[in-house]
C-alpha cells in the first residue's frame, strides 16, 4: 500500500533543497530515493536534500542530542551524504521556524561537521512576506599546508585550500567566465590533497572587501549558492588582503556574491566564522511512496 510522504521546497540565495520532515528517522532514504527527489526533470528538483530528524532518534547524531534537538542530515544532490551545507543550515532553521518547532532568536542545530549555532533575525516587513535574515554560526576554518592547483581547460591557478567542516580549493580569476561551465570537477593537484573530493571556488574582485564567486560542489555540480564555500572564500580573501582577525583583534566581514544572491560573511578575532543571508520556504506537499518504490524498482 502506498503512504503520503510529506515534504517541502526551500531555498537560501537560490541553493536549493528537498525538504524531508521525519522526526522519528522512519524513513529509508538511500542515496537512489535522494537522487530521484533531486532530480530536476523527473523528481522534485534541488541541489540537495534536508532529512529533518531528532538528534536522539538518529545514530550519527545522538550524542549531540543533549545540546541540539534536531539534526540535519544532509545529501547531495547525488544521494551522497555531506559533512556540511551552510545555505541548508539557513533552510533547516527556516524550516523548523515554520513548523512551530522554534521562534525567532537562537538555537542549535546538529549536523555532521558538529553543532551548529543559529540566529533567526525578527521578521521584517516590507508589505509582502519577508522573513528576516538568518545567520549561522560556521565554526573556525582550517587552512591546511601544501599547494594546491586547479584548472579549467588550459588553463590553471594557484588555490588555497581550506576546509570549513568539508573542504575547498578557493582560486583568484581575472573573469568568472574563466571558470567553463563547471559541469564536471575542476581537475586539482596533487590528487591526494582532497581524497573524498573537493568544492572548488572561483572569485572575482568586485570592489573593498566584495568578492563574486561561482562554484563546482562536489555531488552537485555548479550550484548557484554555497554557503560554506561563501566563508572559505572570505577566508582566502581576507589571507590575500593581509588580513588576519586573529592578529589584528578586529572582526573581518566580506560581502560575497554568489550567482543568487548575496551572503556577508564575518570571521571574529577568536576564529569563528557567521554567515548571515536569506532563507525562503517556497512550497510544500506530498509524494507517493508508490512512486519512489516504483523509481528504485
Amino acid at each position: 500500500m502506498s503512504t503520503r510522504i510529506a515534504f517541502l521546497k526551500g531555498h537560501g540565495t537560490e541553493n536549493d533543497f528537498v525538504i524531508v520532515p521525519d522526526p522519528g528517522n522512519a524513513l529509508d532514504l538511500p542515496p537512489a530515493a535522494v537522487a530521484a527527489l533531486c532530480d530536476r526533470r523527473a523528481g522534485i528538483g534541488g541541489d540537495g536534500l534536508l532529512h529533518v530528524v531528532r538528534s536522539a532518534a538518529h545514530p550519527e547524531a545522538v550524542h549531540m542530542a543533549a545540546e541540539a534537538e534536531w539534526f540535519m542530515d544532509y545529501r547531495n544532490g547525488d544521494g551522497s551524504v555531506a559533512e556540511m551545507c551552510g545555505n541548508g543550515v539557513r533552510v533547516f532553521a527556516r524550516y523548523l521556524q515554520r513548523a512551530g518547532h522554534v521562534g525567532e532568536g537562537d538555537l542549535a542545530v546538529a549536523t555532521r561537521g558538529g553543532v551548529k549555532r543559529v540566529h533567526l533575525a525578527k521578521a521584517v516587513s516590507d508589505g509582502g512576506s519577508a522573513a528576516g535574515d538568518v545567520t549561522v554560526g560556521m565554526g573556525r576554518a582550517l587552512l591546511p599546508e601544501g599547494d594546491v592547483e586547479v584548472s579549467v581547460g588550459e588553463r590553471s591557478w594557484p588555490a588555497r585550500n581550506v576546509n570549513m567542516g568539508n573542504p575547498h580549493a578557493v582560486a583568484f580569476v581575472a573573469d568568472l567566465s574563466h571558470a567553463g561551465d563547471l559541469y564536471a570537477p575542476p581537475p586539482h593537484e596533487p590528487a591526494s590533497a582532497y581524497p573524498d573530493g573537493v568544492n572548488v571556488e572561483f572569485v572575482a574582485d568586485r570592489g573593498p572587501r566584495h568578492v563574486a564567486m561561482r562554484v563546482h560542489e562536489r555531488g552537485s555540480g555548479e550550484t548557484r549558492s554555497c554557503g560554506t564555500g561563501a566563508c572559505a572564500v572570505a577566508v582566502a580573501t581576507a589571507r590575500r588582503d593581509g588580513v588576519d582577525p586573529a592578529v589584528t583583534g578586529v572582526p573581518a566581514t566580506y560581502t560575497v556574491d554568489v550567482p543568487g544572491g548575496t551572503l556577508v560573511i564575518t570571521e571574529r578575532p577568536d576564529g569563528e566564522i557567521e554567515m548571515t543571508g536569506p532563507a525562503v520556504i517556497v512550497a510544500e506537499g506530498e509524494f507517493d511512496s508508490a512512486w519512489l518504490e516504483g523509481v528504485l524498482a
